[in-house]
């Protein structure tokens, strides 16, 4: 990292929630996946974590970090659309029962993370998946660029 640069958290999430990313990271990196934080899909909707397999796989994982959160959050079905699998990653502490049955479940904590339960599989359709691997291309390395200008090492 270049000199008196600090990376900080953008501050949108609860430290619960930064907890749960780090721990998804880390377990989707274990299973040969590369993901993005806070990614825009074409619908406008925000994803907290999407992913790409290496057989181009697409996950879209949305953290909640308390039941408060997930009761006030009505935009996860839309998510469906953009993956093939979807999956909530949950705190241990959060009782798994509040989570829909149609999703797969993650338990994560800042060390990692296990899947409690697969998410059922709904292949995209191959357009879609072709926009999505270019739009996740196309973040991931004007991410990289930003890095980079902004004096990080970049490998």
């Amino acid at each position: 990292m270049a000199p008196g640069l600090v990376l900080k958290p953008d501050g949108r999430q609860s430290d619960t929630a930064l907890a749960i990313q780090r721990g998804v990271a880390r377990l989707l990196r274990d299973h040969n996946f590369v993901l993005l934080h806070e990614f825009t899909l074409a619908s406008g909707r925000r994803a907290d974590v999407i992913a790409l397999g290496d057989k181009g796989q697409i996950w879209i994982i949305e953290i909640k970090s308390s039941p408060l959160d997930f009761y006030v959050d009505e935009k996860w079905p839309e998510y469906r659309d953009y993956c093939d699998h979807f999956s909530f990653a949950i705190p241990p502490d959060m009782d798994q029962g509040l989570m829909p049955l149609e999703a797969g479940l993650i338990v994560a904590d800042a060390y990692g993370a296990e899947i409690f339960r697969e998410a059922s599989n709904h292949p995209l359709h191959a357009s879609r998946r072709k926009a999505l691997t270019a739009d996740f291309a196309r973040t991931a390395a004007l991410r990289l660029q930003i890095a980079w200008e902004a004096g990080f090492a970049v490998l």
